[in-house]
């Protein structure tokens, strides 16, 4: 055991290991509590519309008082469809409607106002959290505004002192109900799960294949050119990441994912993404060699946190929400999510992937034109020039 133990600590890639292994707790831990800090005390980050439909003083007064009570950040879009759009791209984070009649039905005896949210559930999870606690905290405030206005009016207008009409008005019956309504609405767990599930082992794939195929370069670097290798990679990329995105794909459908835009539009958007992480984890290798991985190691923990994938990048602080503008990852969350569940479509996504993509491959294709051809003896030719 002596021995063994000896010559594994000789070996240089053993403290490779090592070394990578206490980089994962470095990195991660310093990005990821870096990353979330402060995140709940950047709720005003998040923006709601108020829609107020109703023409009289009341839902005017209502919708005043909610854009200076609430800790998000307010607008008032010009109509309902505005603001169903906005929320669709992901611009809003809810919306609240305030109907026409909701002052005549809060001031009825027989009938409660209602008051409607719409919450996009193609987000992270965290945002159908939030605003459903919002949606019942702001429908309390309403409800105890209507109460007072509505009621305090008509006491007042029987001639009913003001003192008596508010405390007659506070122990009056709730008057307004909510009715919370989702668009592109995800069907369990499971699949809120899976953007964040597709984009962590697409890159950690891609991460363990470009190490593979580095080491591969190297042994073969005597008997290739770097040109030769660098095709070579590049098709060893491209047929890689359709055969491992036909799998994935074929994976998800089969375990009964949710796939709002179909299979073809799920396998051609995986495949992009994959491809991109490929030619980006790779770039390092070209650049640094091995060493590289330590690049890679460290995009992954970025990614993970300002991808939108757990926590929407609106909480997160600026280095990491402008940080995450250039990283693949937020195109790959985005893109998926609106596949699987819905949203605007993914022609700019696509757009970012194909740009980071080409870099990627400029990049490392400049690595291969700079670095010198290190030529690796073969142990046997060795051998043979030393008997001659």
């Amino acid at each position: 055991m002596k021995k063994a133990l000896q010559a594994f600590m000789k070996r240089p890639t053993t403290w490779v290991g090592i070394i990578t292994a206490f980089m994962f707790q470095i990195i991660f831990s310093v990005i990821w509590m870096t990353g979330y800090d402060g995140v709940t005390d950047r709720v005003d980050k998040l923006t709601i519309a108020i829609v107020n439909e109703d023409a009289s003083g009341m839902g005017e007064a209502i919708a005043g008082n909610l854009a200076k009570e609430l800790p998000f950040g307010v607008v008032q879009p010009a109509s309902l469809e505005d603001a169903k759009q906005q929320l669709n791209e992901r611009e809003l984070q809810m919306v609240v409607h305030i109907p026409a009649d909701f002052a005549e039905q809060a001031a009825s005896d027989s009938s409660q106002a209602t008051i409607s949210y719409l919450i996009n559930e193609s987000n992270p999870a965290l945002i159908k959290s939030m605003m459903s606690g919002a949606a019942e905290t702001i429908t309390a405030e309403v409800n105890q505004q209507a109460v007072a206005m509505g009621i305090q009016a008509t006491l007042s207008g029987m001639s009913v002192p003001d003192e008596q009409a508010v405390a007659a008005s506070n122990g009056l019956s709730e008057r307004v109900v909510s009715d919370l309504q989702s668009v592109n609405a995800v069907q369990g767990m499971n699949n809120q799960m899976v953007p964040m599930m597709m984009v962590l082992a697409s890159y950690v794939g891609a991460m363990i294949m470009g190490m593979n195929i580095e080491q591969s370069g190297m042994a073969i670097s005597a008997s290739t050119t770097r040109w030769a290798r660098f095709a070579a990679r590049s098709l060893i990329n491209v047929v890689s990441a359709a055969a491992v995105s036909l799998v994935g794909a074929s994976l998800l459908a089969a375990l009964g994912g949710q796939i709002e835009a179909g299979f073809l539009a799920l396998w051609g958007f995986q495949f992009l993404f994959l491809l991109t992480f490929m030619f980006v984890s790779q770039m390092f290798l070209y650049l640094f060699g091995m060493a590289g991985m330590l690049f890679n190691i460290m995009l992954l923990s970025v990614q993970l946190v300002s991808s939108g994938a757990m926590v929407p990048r609106e909480l997160l602080n600026d280095f990491y929400t402008g940080l995450s503008k250039l990283l693949p990852a937020t195109y790959a969350v985005d893109g998926n999510m609106n596949i699987l569940f819905g949203g605007p479509g993914v022609g700019n996504d696509a757009i970012a992937l194909l740009a980071t993509c080409a870099i990627a491959l400029v990049v490392s294709a400049g690595a291969v034109l700079l670095k010198r051809k290190v030529a690796v003896p073969q142990p046997q030719a060795a051998i043979a020039s030393q008997k001659h």
